[in-house]
């Protein structure tokens, strides 16, 4: 189904089964990449991209690059593509994103992959098209993100939905 026709009803009719990112995604497609922190007496440092990891582990040479900010507590979502893939990284504090598959000939339909990320565990997610997403900022004052999308921006291919139409209790924290 084309991202312009995913509507709360058809989001509604899904059966979504939240599975464990310990060892990696679940979502076909979907890639993280951890990155290390090189600390020294002076301060610390760490790579953001690098065009060899395009061939070893799959990443995008991107096209259009953009920070935002997301104010503490805010909750970005939901969101998807038909053409371009998302490819971002926190670079101050720390967020939760959700990734779900709503691929309707995907072998993993219905999955739903949450991953805390920031400067504590600092890593890149690549979103391919069809994916949705969103993220909720976890810390204090904000938190900024940088993309390295595989298109430049493009409206038309900007679909969204109401945060809390399906998974409302996906967010963090939870408290107990």
């Amino acid at each position: 189904m084309h991202p312009k026709n995913v509507t709360v009803e058809f989001l509604q009719t899904l059966s979504f089964q939240q599975k464990s990112t310990f060892h990696a995604p679940t979502i076909e497609g979907l890639k993280v990449k951890q990155f290390r922190t090189l600390v020294d007496g002076r301060g610390d440092v760490i790579e953001l991209w690098s065009l060899p990891w395009v061939e070893q582990e799959g990443l995008i040479i991107p096209q259009h690059v953009y920070q935002s900010a997301t104010d503490y507590s805010v909750i970005k979502a939901w969101h998807l593509h038909a053409i371009h893939t998302d490819q971002f990284t926190v670079t101050r504090g720390k967020m939760q994103v959700i990734c779900v598959d709503i691929r309707e000939k995907s072998p993993t339909l219905g999955h739903v992959n949450s991953f805390i990320i920031g400067i504590q565990n600092p890593a890149m997610i690549l979103i391919p098209p069809g994916i949705m997403h969103g993220w909720k900022a976890l810390s204090q004052p904000e938190t900024i993100v940088v993309n390295l999308q595989s298109h430049p921006y493009d409206p038309d291919d900007e679909y969204k939905l109401p945060w809390d139409c399906v998974l409302k209790d996906v967010w963090e924290p939870k408290y107990g």
